[in-house]
């Protein structure tokens, strides 16, 4: 859990502190400096309000649990978040390259017509989208235990090589492309997205929601038992210790939705998740080619077009 927590809050706090920052160096570039305190004043204001949707979460889904209904609500909330974590990959992926340039244009018409407020909502509103993505998140992977998830180490780490990156973006010390960046994380959140799939899967199939048509298509259990549990039982029953301790698979589970025994279900949408993600990245690389490399024919059908 402290890892996923480590990776989300790195990516959400980076991404925040990266647009919040373009808007303060733009200002002062501009040599409207007076303006940067509001920006951190819609920033402040949308820590707070996350810290506000945190608490509510928590309180509904205590309420869920009260009812006996948590377990709908813990597979809706990783269904969800695999659904935010693509789509968020994707975004980033495809606006890095032009993300300065838009925020500078926003900039430029607060300025412009001195829009105090207009400057606070934007960066609250932007602050604010990556708080409660991450509080979301945060409920998938301690199915529920939000509190959990804020309070240990890896949220806090996430938070401090965020903001040590951003210091050394800015400063000009650090020269990695943001696309680059942004892909080499992307890479580790798809890795995230596809694992609570998987275990939103494996519940359904736990509370008898969808049914399984080969509950386990093959037993690692001796080699990497998924639970410490599983691994004593092992040990009870063949007398043999597995290969690797149950500890690692706990990892691997909280990380990758890692299964040593999992339905044929399960392994259909893991690779299926990675085809489907490969197919978009696919297709996407295939309609930037078109819009660049434009045919000949097609180029010159439109000069006469615009000749005529």
């Amino acid at each position: 859990m402290e890892v996923q927590a480590l990776l989300i809050t790195f990516r959400e706090a980076l991404e925040a502190l990266l647009i919040v920052g373009i808007i303060t160096s733009y200002l002062k570039r501009v040599n409207h400096r007076e303006y940067t305190k509001y920006v951190w004043l819609g920033a402040a204001l949308a820590v707070a309000a996350s810290v506000g949707v945190a608490m509510l979460f928590q309180l509904v889904f205590t309420g869920f649990a009260a009812m006996g209904s948590e377990i709908y609500l813990k597979i809706g909330i990783m269904v969800v978040s695999t659904l935010l974590l693509t789509q968020m990959v994707f975004w980033m992926a495809e606006h890095s390259r032009d993300m300065k340039k838009s925020v500078e244009g926003k900039m430029d018409q607060f300025i412009t017509t001195g829009n105090v407020i207009g400057m606070v909502i934007h960066s609250f509103l932007v602050v604010l989208r990556e708080g409660v993505e991450t509080v979301f998140f945060f409920a998938a992977i301690t199915h529920g235990n939000i509190g959990a998830a804020m309070q240990g180490w890896g949220a806090a780490t996430g938070i401090a090589i965020a903001a040590l990156v951003s210091y050394f973006f800015f400063k000009g010390t650090m020269r990695i492309p943001l696309k680059t960046f942004f892909k080499v994380t992307g890479a580790f959140i798809v890795l995230i997205a596809a694992g609570l799939l998987v275990q939103a899967i494996s519940m359904m199939q736990d509370i008898g929601l969808i049914g399984s048509v080969m509950p386990h298509v093959y037993d690692l259990t001796w080699l990497l038992p998924e639970h410490p549990i599983d691994y004593e039982h092992y040990v009870r029953d063949h007398g043999v210790a597995p290969v690797f301790s149950g500890e690692v698979g706990v990892f691997l589970k909280a990380l990758f939705g890692y299964s040593s025994m999992p339905s044929l279900e399960e392994v259909i949408a893991y690779i299926g998740y990675f085809v489907v993600v490969y197919l978009l990245v696919a297709s996407r690389r295939g309609q930037k080619n078109v819009a660049v490399e434009k045919p000949p024919a097609a180029a010159l059908d439109e000069n006469k077009k615009c000749v005529m």
